[in-house]
């Protein structure tokens, strides 16, 4: 058939997958809890998507043009997988090199314990706005602090929503950040009228973030003057030979970022630097995780490199805590979520490619008679989008789509859909196990997305902040002011 031919689907047609979807989803979780997410979730989305499939096929689609949409989904998320085999390569060389034995060495002995998570935020935060990438923040600066939140016994749940609302702050009030650039161009505004305007929803949210996190440090049953860290810091110095030098590939990308350099080459020379500050200070480290029976040097040193790249870090130093916090990365390590990844895109092109996706959206906007129920319905759907098409920047250019005329014929200056777009679809992805951002952060900082989610205390609020804003008309600008001010 062509595609003139294609029947338009009903709005049945697109909730069944859903349906289906959050059924399978939820006795997925229940059967196997946190170890979901090493296949029955995957399995979920594809049979999903197979019910969805088979519903287009009755709308008169064929397989070739649907399995057309699935390969373009997924070309179009290949720079993450790329981005995820490069974060797996860097964590394995900068624990090998030393770097983030460094990190969690001079951090377990700088970091009050108390101010610990408000402490984490606002580094993560500064990290990001400086970058303007929250996953370059978690693969480099939120292993070290998860590794020092380990070493004083603090919660890593709590500890990985520090370091995720902090990263995803940064991120968003980032004019390098590429959902910050993607939702003006999207909505139809220019970037710095969109930070500006992003500021009276993100700094309260932020702000509540905070004081939560310093709350809660604060009245937590710590007591830093009794904390004994000699033991973990002698652990550390018998493995490695710990110097602040080690701290240079983290110096070297974080230069690499700020000059605006890609992701992906720039965690690769992220992983080299690590490898060469391994041949330098650390080789007894290689050839010990090294397994080759050679008794050739050089072939055990190349064997422990490239060991560490593609299987990760195996730490061995007696102490059970200590080698299962080092023991982690290695591009093998983030294979599991690159299935996960690939099974979400395929069930969210083919919902997007049948118009499932656009059905289910087209019957909200008949719902919204207010500005309030309007920005409400755009933050569900962008939620939404980001539940059922697994990729972020979809919950930013679909909604911004489908949203941008309804809210120039309501005369809400575009500046307003914009700044719904991110404080939904931006900090909300993360929150999904699913999602490419909820699958990078939970593999790379080895805490289950719905075990830290609760915790994600700027992610939670900054949606109910935007929603509220709009429900009692605080600083929604109509379209004669925004283009007053551009005068």
């Amino acid at each position: 058939m062509t595609s003139t031919e294609h029947r338009e689907p009903s709005f049945i047609d697109a909730l069944i997958p859903v349906v289906c979807l959050i059924s399978m989803l939820g006795l997925s979780v229940y059967l196997y809890g946190d170890g979901s997410s090493s296949g029955a979730n995957q399995i979920a989305l594809i049979m999903a998507g197979g019910i969805a499939l088979i519903i287009g096929v009755k709308n008169g689609h064929n397989w070739r043009e649907i399995e057309k949409a699935i390969s373009q989904g997924i070309a179009n998320t290949f720079g993450a997988i790329l981005i995820l085999m490069a974060v797996g390569m860097l964590i394995g060389s900068w624990i090998l090199a030393g770097t983030v034995p460094a990190m969690i060495y001079y951090g377990l002995q700088i970091i009050n314990p108390n101010i610990f998570y408000f402490t984490a935020c606002i580094l993560s935060a500064i990290a990001a706005i400086s970058i303007g990438s929250s996953w370059t923040v978690a693969s480099t600066i939120g292993i070290g602090l998860m590794g020092i939140a380990s070493g004083l016994g603090l919660s890593l749940e709590m500890t990985a929503g520090a370091i995720i609302s902090g990263a995803y702050f940064g991120d968003k009030m980032s004019p390098l950040s590429d959902t910050t650039n993607l939702a003006p161009a999207v909505a139809g505004t220019d970037l710095f009228t969109h930070i500006r305007h992003m500021t009276w929803t993100t700094i309260p949210s932020i702000s509540i973030a905070i004081i939560l996190y310093l709350i809660i440090g604060l009245t937590s049953d710590i007591n830093s003057d009794n904390i004994d860290l000699s033991a973990q810091l002698n652990l550390i110095r018998e493995n490695f030979d710990i110097g602040i030098y080690l701290l240079l590939p983290l110096v070297v990308v974080f230069v690499l970022a700020v000059k605006k350099n890609p992701a992906f080459p720039t965690l690769v020379i992220g992983t080299l630097a690590g490898v060469v500050m391994a041949l330098i200070f650390q080789p007894d480290v290689i050839t010990k995780l090294a397994q080759t029976n050679d008794s050739n040097e050089i072939i055990a040193l190349l064997d422990g490199i490239w060991t560490a790249l593609f299987a990760g870090y195996s730490a061995d130093t007696g102490d059970m805590a200590m080698d299962e916090l080092l023991t982690q990365g290695g591009m093998a390590g983030m294979l599991n979520t690159i299935w996960l990844i690939m099974c979400a895109i395929t069930f969210g092109s083919i919902m997007e490619k049948l118009g499932l996706l656009k059905r289910l959206v087209v019957g909200l906007i008949g719902m919204a008679q207010s500005t309030g129920s309007l920005i409400l319905v755009t933050a569900l759907t962008c939620i939404g989008v980001n539940i059922l098409a697994a990729d972020q920047y979809i919950a930013i250019v679909l909604p911004g789509r489908m949203y941008r005329l309804e809210f120039k014929r309501r005369n809400l200056a575009a500046k307003n859909l914009s700044r719904a777009l991110e404080d939904t679809g931006t900090v909300t992805s993360v929150l999904v196990p699913w999602n490419t951002c909820g699958a990078f952060f939970s593999s790379t900082l080895g805490i289950a997305t719905f075990a830290y989610a609760p915790y994600c205390f700027f992610n939670l609020i900054s949606p109910v902040v935007s929603v509220l804003y709009g429900m009692y008309n605080i600083k929604i600008a109509p379209i004669v002011e925004e283009e007053v001010l551009a005068e």
